[in-house]
């Protein structure tokens, strides 16, 4: 286990790398709100949650967490696209259920994953949102990130809609702690 790889503890939450322990349950956080995945590039809801938690774990760039609440599951968030040479990583891949969202929540835990990924050596982190989640985009700002522009067309989604994609960063020497 790389260091990249270890349980996390932020303030009053923690993640730990998924594993098959966890399928069951992260499987029925994501359900609790099956409208939100038509604005993700993936589908962790109840249809698409198998294929897709496989696709995210099998690939070796990525390392997928299931985030607590204290004691109580809470949802989702990876590291996506490992780039140890060019020192770069995504955050993606998030999932809070609906009655953590507003609470203050993702930004404990983009810190707690902020400071893994920077403490392991990483430059860079990137976060790439779909440009009709206005929530995902003002919590970016909210965090300091910043707005790099928009990658036209950039992919296809599960549900065939071609998403153009707002890139958002924030680089280690200009992170606050």
């Amino acid at each position: 286990m790389s260091a990249l790889d270890a349980p996390m503890r932020g303030d009053g939450c923690s993640a730990q790398l998924f594993n098959e322990e966890h399928r069951q349950a992260l499987g029925d956080a994501c359900a609790e709100d099956g409208d939100i995945w038509t604005i993700y590039a993936n589908n962790f809801g109840p249809v698409g949650f198998a294929e897709s938690i496989a696709g995210y774990t099998s690939n070796p760039r990525n390392r997928t967490f299931v985030l607590f609440n204290g004691d109580e599951l809470a949802g989702m968030s990876s590291f996506i696209g490992i780039d140890e040479e060019r020192s770069v990583l995504e955050i993606g891949g998030t999932y809070y259920r609906p009655k953590l969202r507003g609470t203050g929540f993702n930004r404990r835990v983009k810190d707690m994953m902020l400071a893994r990924a920077f403490d392991c050596g990483f430059r860079r982190a990137e976060f790439r949102v779909d440009s009709r989640n206005a929530r995902s985009q003002a919590a970016m700002a909210k965090l300091g990130a910043v707005r790099e522009g928009v990658l036209r067309a950039d992919r296809i989604t599960w549900n065939g809609h071609v998403r153009d994609t707002v890139l958002f960063s924030i680089l280690k020497d200009e992170w606050r702690r």
